[in-house]
């Protein structure tokens, strides 16, 4: 006979109860223990890295701008006048002389004015020589009556002095020698007055000869202008050197193209006298001063120290363009082969020496007086923590180490953004 057990479904509960509890535990626990292990360390090759170490020591101060060979002689040709291009003789890239034609323009409109010029020249030139034998007649018919005068006045004297020597011997009335003697004052008085008219006369040929000569002038003046106006529609060089484009983003001139006064129609420079133009971020531009060293790279093979020539700062642009201020660099020596106007260049300006810092190869987001975060190889070189680093003063390739790293530490200068959400990584 079967004996009921008491309180069997009680404890059953029971039983459910208390499991499911601490399955329950068991499963939060497990949870909370998952969430706070890490990441697992992605594995990156160190074949694509680029490592550096820390060193202690001297670390030269340097910016960096990319720039041009600019010559430092340069004149600029333009048009003098209003023409049609009919024909470039010289094209650019060619030397040339001070008076090489370069090209050849032409402005009917111009030439004759030139014409019209030269006549009007030529009439006032006539009209100056008439006027000149003109007063020249006038003053001879002056002067042949003066002669007259003063011939009838000489023998009015001699026939006074006769009546006069007669009246005394009786042999002559009184009343012919006043009239002998009258004649003699008024003749006299007339010579006189003849003498002044051609005085007077003279004064008023110089002023009506100045007054035609300055007329000639002026017209031959603006005869001349013209001439030189359509001999300038020769285009000539006036400069010795090489010809090049008026403008590298401009177009160039063409035949039958019609130009207006004062277009650039091209340039000479001189290919031997050439300087650097760097542009220097603004920000880097307030330490740069007068006189410091330069190096500039032509990327040039055969020249000093394969393409590299040295200079020193000779102009800071007072104007900033584009977030750059362009910065003229002399170039001392001999120039490489295949240094020419326009050749883009690499400058290198040197601030200042630091005798003893402590410093490291610039990584690719490194920012003077800022805080980053590099990654530090471990000694064995198998994994690389994230490390906070406090960076100076920086340089082209090289930057200050304020606090974050010590000397002979080994960290990883490349981009390594894509490992932001990682504190550490394994090096393969």
């Amino acid at each position: 006979m079967d004996i009921q057990r008491k309180n069997v479904g009680r404890k059953k509960a029971i039983r459910w109860t208390i499991g499911i509890v601490l399955f329950a535990g068991l499963l939060v626990g497990g949870t909370l223990g998952l969430r706070q292990l890490k990441p697992a360390a992605p594995s990156v090759e160190m074949s694509t890295l680029y490592p550096d170490q820390v060193k202690r020591g001297p670390m030269v101060l340097e910016v960096r701008g990319l720039g041009t060979l600019v010559p430092e002689d340069t004149l600029l040709i333009t048009a003098t006048t209003d023409g049609r291009i009919e024909r470039i003789l010289v094209k650019p890239g060619n030397n040339v002389q001070a008076d090489t034609v370069v090209m050849i323009m032409s402005n009917p409109t111009l030439e004759t004015q030139l014409v019209t010029a030269e006549y009007l020249m030529k009439g006032s030139e006539a009209d100056y020589s008439n006027l000149k034998v003109t007063l020249q007649k006038q003053l001879l018919d002056l002067r042949s009556q003066v002669a007259q005068i003063e011939a009838d006045y000489n023998n009015a004297k001699l026939q006074a002095e006769r009546d006069a020597t007669l009246l005394k011997d009786g042999l002559a009335s009184d009343i012919d020698a006043k009239i002998s003697a009258q004649k003699v004052k008024s003749l006299g008085e007339q010579l006189e007055i003849q003498k002044q008219r051609i005085a007077i006369n003279s004064q008023s040929d110089e002023a009506q000869l100045a007054a035609a000569k300055v007329k000639v002038d002026q017209l031959r003046s603006e005869y001349n202008l013209k001439k030189d106006q359509v001999d300038q529609l020769k285009v000539r060089a006036r400069f010795a050197g090489m010809l090049e484009a008026a403008s590298a983003t401009a177009n160039p001139v063409e035949e039958g193209q019609n130009v207006t006064q004062g277009l650039a129609l091209g340039k000479v420079a001189q290919p031997t006298h050439l300087k650097a133009e760097l542009k220097i971020a603004e920000t880097q531009v307030k330490d740069i001063t007068i006189g410091l060293p330069a190096s500039i790279d032509t990327r040039l093979a055969g020249g000093a120290s394969n393409g590299l020539i040295n200079g020193a700062v000779s102009r800071i642009d007072s104007s900033v363009l584009n977030g750059t201020v362009t910065v003229d660099v002399a170039l001392k020596g001999a120039l490489p082969p295949g240094s020419r106007p326009d050749l883009s260049v690499d400058g290198t300006i040197q601030l200042m020496k630091l005798d003893d810092v402590v410093y490291v190869g610039r990584p690719v987001f490194g920012q003077q007086d800022s805080t980053v975060r590099l990654f530090k190889i471990e000694p064995d070189g198998k994994y690389a923590n994230a490390v906070k680093v406090t960076f100076g003063r920086s340089s082209v390739n090289t930057i200050e180490i304020k606090a974050g790293l010590n000397v002979g530490d080994r960290v990883i200068l490349s981009d390594m953004s894509t490992y932001d959400n990682y504190d550490r990584i394994k090096l393969n």
